[in-house]
């Protein structure tokens, strides 16, 4: 009894810790950026170079490697402003550096500082000052210069004026010192680090980007005038002897003003070549940002290409009978540059690898779509060439189909008769979402993509299969329809297995976002980790993560209206507060609950939850607490004879709660 007394005594508001300033960054900095090595740190630098071209007031920007292991970044743009903050007073270059969630770029409104830009977060060169040994920043700005300085992120050198200069002289230069605990290494990836200023000067005409590494002399220039179809050139050349098919398809597109769906200014600009064999390059950049892992705008591009393509075969009769084509028939050799340009882009992290932004879709696929029927029927022979491509890919597609399907075709035991199944047999490809409720599987199974996507609806909650044993599992309905939709039976996590029989390689279950469908999602992870364990071990379970808001937000002067889905009430403040700090007036904007997926329609679940390009889908894993530690919770939650158990965790943990109400 005394220990526990002195237990709880330890734990007061004393215990309670704020982290302040950029020690949250120091803290976990893998949540803000790469830790392998320091080259987003100096991204982050050069990207705000680089939204100075953008925006149209800088012309050269200058990278020099120090002998002494230091980057510096210069350009000749506008200066960060050295004046004092209206409201924080302090010099806003010193808050650029030292305050997360200061930046200029989150007003988009017409005359801001920064219309289009990578930088959205306002986090990006304070990350670098918060994991930097030193750092140093000189400001060029209406004749005088002035100067800064900082390490471990804190201020050691106040903003000082050094001088008066010509009034034609202006521009900021940076040099970092990279902290070498945060980092595995300390050596930059030349080629990633090249590549990245090549691009700068390839998707801004006009930008002259150099590079010049002290201990060797080495210096290099980028400057290109033929665009982003003699890049694509040159980077082929490079990687493979393999001829075009036919001269690259490329072009450019911006909204004009008074558009209903996209605000003026954002567009498109994309070259794409198809060889029929050999490597395939593939690059994306949105608003200058390189995007490594695509997103949203690749897949646009992805779309706009297939719809085009299939609209002239179709028109010319050139698809043989019994063949669908599918998009990846069109885009598997395709080489492409594409470059988006986006008001508002939402990246996946701070480290912006992947695009999340649902509109840069459907704005890439109906600016392209259109451009490429144009000069497919302006090129018949090339179109030609390009559909014979693409319906022997689609051959050699189906055929391995088809032998797949051919093994599996005797022994099956009879499918559910609730279970939608989709047209293809490749399970690197299936999936199917476990649905709560046949009003919300109905949805699901208008809104689903068929080629793809099976919807088996189920009835009720799923029975708690903890504490039954294997041999009865089948008396229930729901796990019987479950085990033989999947084709796998239960097992035990050493089993042998005959995988050749799992019918889709993404298992999701796809419950409620309220408290009815937590449990629901708790009684299926618990079939699946007692009598499915290596379905989990395999990573073949998922969790599909419907909103539970949407806000729409009303049109403005120019500002289109628009609509955003949040997971749950945090995500839905941070989007209040973003949409006040817009300059939004708080009654401009309505927020409707949904009750659960039945009042979803199918377009809303597509959007949301089923399409692969913009859905939350969070893969189901043991994870670090190991096999045992899971075990434990599943019996100390699930297991029947625990209800004491039960209570007493309640009452010791259940003020760490938020309950949904």
């Amino acid at each position: 009894m005394n220990s526990s007394r002195r237990a709880s005594a330890d734990y007061a508001e004393s215990s309670i810790r704020v982290l302040r300033g950029l020690e949250p960054v120091r803290q976990r900095p893998g949540m803000y950026t790469r830790t392998d090595h320091p080259l987003h740190i100096l991204q982050e630098v050069i990207d705000n170079a680089a939204d100075e071209a953008l925006a149209g007031h800088c012309t050269a920007i200058e990278v020099t490697l120090h002998a002494d292991g230091s980057v510096a970044v210069l350009d000749n743009g506008r200066g960060i402003p050295v004046g004092l903050h209206p409201e924080e007073g302090v010099p806003t270059v010193e808050l650029v550096f030292t305050r997360l969630h200061a930046g200029g770029k989150f007003d988009k409104h017409a005359g801001a500082a920064y219309s289009f830009s990578g930088g959205l977060h306002g986090v990006g060169v304070s990350v670098t000052n918060a994991l930097s040994r030193r750092l140093a920043v000189s400001v060029w700005r209406d004749g005088m210069e002035y100067a800064l300085g900082f390490a471990q992120g804190e201020v050691v050198e106040a903003l000082r004026e050094v001088g008066s200069v010509a009034r034609s002289r202006r521009g900021t230069r940076v040099r970092v010192w990279p902290e070498p605990r945060y980092f595995d290494t300390l050596q930059y990836p030349p080629q990633d680090f090249e590549h990245l200023l090549r691009s700068k000067a390839v998707l801004l005409p006009g930008l002259r980007v150099s590079l010049l590494e002290e201990k060797t002399g080495r210096a290099q220039q980028w400057h290109y005038a033929g665009g982003l179809r003699a890049y694509l050139e040159e980077s082929m050349a490079h990687s493979t002897a393999q001829p075009w098919l036919f001269p690259p398809f490329e072009g450019m597109q911006s909204i004009e003003p008074g558009h209903e769906s996209f605000a003026e200014g954002e567009g498109v600009q994309w070259v794409i070549g198809y060889t029929e064999e050999g490597a395939c390059i593939r690059e994306s950049y949105v608003n200058l940002i390189p995007t490594p892992a695509g997103g949203t705008h690749e897949s646009g591009l992805r779309e706009g290409m297939f719809q085009a393509v299939k609209t002239f075969v179709e028109l010319h009769a050139l698809l043989p009978k019994g063949l669908r084509l599918l998009p990846e028939d069109v885009f598997s050799r395709a080489s492409f540059v594409l470059s988006a340009k986006v008001l508002d882009p939402q990246f996946q992290g701070q480290v912006k690898e992947r695009l999340n932004s649902r509109d840069a879709l459907r704005l890439t696929a109906s600016v392209l779509k259109p451009a490429m029927d144009l000069w497919l029927n302006q090129h018949v022979e090339w179109g030609r060439r390009l559909a014979d491509m693409v319906i022997r890919q689609a051959q050699v597609r189906q055929r391995a189909q088809q032998k797949v399907e051919k093994r599996r075709s005797s022994g099956v035991a009879v499918l559910p008769g609730k279970l939608t199944d989709c047209e293809s047999t490749n399970p690197a490809r299936t999936e199917i979402f476990l649905v709560e409720g046949d009003s919300a599987g109905g949805s699901a199974k208008m809104g689903r993509d068929k080629a793809f996507q099976a919807i088996l609806p189920l009835r009720g909650k799923v029975l708690n299969t903890w504490e039954t044993d294997r041999d009865r599992l089948f008396a229930n309905q729901e796990v019987h329809d479950v085990s033989v939709a999947i084709g796998i039976d239960p097992h035990g996590p050493h089993d042998t297995l005959d995988w050749g029989a799992l019918r889709y390689g993404k298992v999701c279950i796809l419950a409620d976002a309220d408290v009815d469908g937590a449990h629901i999602q708790v009684l299926l992870l618990t079939l699946f980790f007692r009598h499915f364990p290596q379905l989990i071990a395999r990573g073949h379970v998922f969790v599909a993560r419907p909103p539970l808001f949407r806000v729409d937000i009303a049109a403005s002067g120019k500002r289109i209206a628009r609509k955003r889905y949040c997971l749950d009430a945090l995500e839905l403040r941070s989007l209040e507060d973003k949409l006040r700090k817009e300059g939004i007036r708080p009654g401009a904007w309505s927020v409707s609950r949904f009750k659960g997926l039945g009042e979803m329609n199918a377009e809303q679940l597509w959007e949301t939850t089923l399409n692969p390009d913009t859905r939350r889908l969070s893969p189901v894993a043991i994870g670090e607490a190991g096999d045992a530690a899971v075990r434990a919770c599943f019996h100390l939650l699930m297991g029947k004879g625990e209800s004491g158990a039960r209570r007493q965790w309640l009452e010791q943990r259940g003020h760490e709660v938020n309950v949904d109400i």
